[in-house]
């Protein structure tokens, strides 16, 4: 059985392992939920763009979390749109469900990144299901929106991973241009690495790092004036990326 770990994202360590609960707290019957909010969503996901020649996509992992507001008011700011590969204990977190709503209010992209940010290769195959699955859960019960995209944790993942994405509906997206904002935590130099971007690229930063979310105008700033457009994933591909299969970068426009 062949395995792909490539380390080099998210974290130099795993994070503590949170035991997991028996279900995720809701405010109201998710079902309920779900109805109320799907009309009040944008299509989702969005239509593919086309015909730009130099698109990429920002997606930035590990959160919902503290800098993820700061964050989204750039974005804004920018017109820029991104993707955002979630953890589910993030999202239960206080705070969590309204920022995921805002994520989706503002057009961005959501994206599954495991309910516990454990290295899925290592699990047996009913808890990576579970890890998919819970997040996925929650995540449409909060805002109404299932996902169609997945990142696995450290950039680890093997065949029974890509079976149980494919199962759930879920590519697997790593990506192209790794600015180790986890490990290098300096502005300027996250900045330099994720503006060296070209088109297609998937660019790899985190949310949850003051750092990062500092180094994002001036991402924004290169970029635009080298004229690029930010969009989300799901916009990068002519055609919607496979479930269960693996995409690094999407081939520029011609």
């Amino acid at each position: 059985m062949a395995v792909l770990a490539l380390v080099t994202g998210c974290a130099a360590q795993p994070p503590a392992r949170v035991p997991l609960m028996a279900r995720p707290p809701s405010a109201a019957d998710p079902e309920t939920l779900v109805k109320r909010l799907t009309p009040m969503q944008r299509d989702w996901p969005p239509p593919a763009v086309t015909g730009c020649r130099r698109c990429v996509a920002l997606t930035f992992d590990d959160g919902p979390g503290a800098e993820t507001d700061r964050l989204l008011t750039m974005l804004r700011e920018y017109g820029a749109r991104a993707t955002f590969f979630v953890v589910g204990q993030m999202a239960q977190a206080p705070g969590g469900a309204a920022r995921l709503r805002r994520i989706v209010a503002e057009g961005h992209e959501l994206g599954n990144h495991s309910w516990s940010h454990a290295e899925l290769p290592t699990l047996p195959r009913p808890l990576i299901a579970r890890e998919l699955q819970r997040t996925g859960d929650l995540v449409r019960a909060l805002t109404g929106v299932r996902m169609r995209l997945m990142r696995p944790p450290y950039g680890s993942t093997d065949d029974r991973v890509a079976a149980e994405s494919r199962e759930r509906g879920l590519a697997q997206i790593l990506w192209n241009v790794d600015t180790y904002d986890w490990r290098d935590r300096v502005s300027s130099v996250v900045a330099r690495r994720a503006s060296r971007a070209r088109p297609g690229a998937v660019v790899l930063l985190h949310d949850i790092h003051r750092t990062t979310v500092d180094a994002v105008p001036r991402i924004l700033d290169t970029l635009t004036r080298e004229g690029y457009r930010m969009v989300t994933v799901s916009e990068l591909y002519r055609t919607p990326p496979r479930p269960g299969r693996r995409y690094r970068q999407a081939p520029p426009e011609r």
